[in-house]
């Protein structure tokens, strides 16, 4: 893990713990001033610690046996059960709900520590990735598109059917993503919106929660060979890429034509299918240039596991230059 975005997971953790226990404490103040019982309740559960080393202190004293003391302590533990009891049935009379007053951690595992018996807790770890993911997006160099500026308007006849039918499904894949969706791949030439529609899909899906990461094949194969031949061999790209929610490659194909490239990219396909995770894949090469680069294995699986949709029309950057 790099250590500098592991403290700033941890940072957000520690401040969303800060936040519960204010958050606590004001609701307390609420209570106190509505329901006064409740504050004599709270104040009673509050010296439990204190009444409990007493009867240990006087046990003693007074030559209890150490069953007395425990049974003395026990006495104690259940006066304070119903004396919690009463005090959410006082809250629910009111209005609130019985748990009001308790501390509502983001993480009720570990409290909002990271941490829970030593271990690094799950909600740690997803911090952590989702702030690694959102660094190599930043990286990526691509703003986000919406579909509200994605223009039919140039596309003409049997052109602007396919690539209406196209918007309708991504829009709904988008819509209702799910982390077993379909792997879409989306080919054709450049300038027909297929960068466009991918950004979309990415800003929809990472509105609703899921990690998303965007980047060309390029700078992905790049990152990846780098971590392998590091020091140590890292795979934290490797992982990340093969485990984020979704996994959307830009212009596939125009990397070099390596055994590592080659490998690596089956590796992605392959094991993002066999965990039922998608990936959206764009690229400028038709089908059989795709089997021209890439090995039967990788063009087999895209070709047939994967919805497939061929971009239609005109370069809509040339067409917006001529407009110009």
């Amino acid at each position: 893990m790099k250590t500098d975005i592991l403290e700033k997971a941890k940072i957000i953790i520690q401040k969303n713990r800060q936040s519960a226990i204010v958050e606590n404490d004001r609701r307390i103040e609420e209570i106190n001033n509505k329901i006064p019982e409740i504050n004599e309740i709270n104040e009673n559960l509050f010296n439990t610690g204190k009444k409990i080393i007493d009867i240990v202190i006087s046990g003693k004293q007074n030559g209890k046996t150490e069953e007395q003391i425990k049974e003395d302590i026990e006495k104690i533990k259940q006066n304070n059960l119903d004396t919690q009891k009463k005090s959410e049935e006082l809250l629910v009379k009111n209005g609130y709900p019985a748990d009001y007053l308790d501390i509502h951690y983001s993480c009720e595992m570990c409290g909002d520590t990271g941490y829970k018996d030593g271990i690094m807790c799950i909600c740690l770890k997803k911090l952590y990735s989702k702030l690694e993911v959102d660094m190599i997006n930043s990286q990526s160099n691509l703003s986000l598109s919406s579909f509200d500026t994605f223009s039919l308007s140039y596309y003409t006849d049997e052109d602007y059917n396919i690539m209406k039918r196209i918007l309708e499904y991504t829009q709904d894949y988008a819509e209702n993503f799910r982390n077993d969706a379909h792997s879409i791949l989306m080919y054709g030439k450049t300038g027909l919106g297929k960068t466009h529609l991918s950004l979309a899909i990415a800003g929809s899906v990472i509105e609703k929660g899921y990690s998303v990461i965007y980047d060309s094949v390029i700078n992905i194969l790049s990152k990846i060979e780098e971590e392998h031949f590091s020091y140590g061999h890292k795979r934290d790209m490797l992982n990340l890429v093969i485990n984020t929610d979704l996994l959307i490659i830009d212009d596939l194909g125009t990397e070099n034509k390596s055994n590592f490239y080659n490998s690596t990219v089956y590796n992605i396909i392959n094991t993002r299918l066999n965990y039922n995770k998608p990936v959206i894949i764009s690229t400028n090469l038709d089908i059989d240039e795709i089997r021209e680069f890439y090995d039967e294995r990788i063009t087999s699986r895209i070709t047939t596991q994967y919805m497939v949709f061929k971009f239609s029309g005109t370069d809509i950057r040339h067409q917006k230059k001529e407009q110009k």
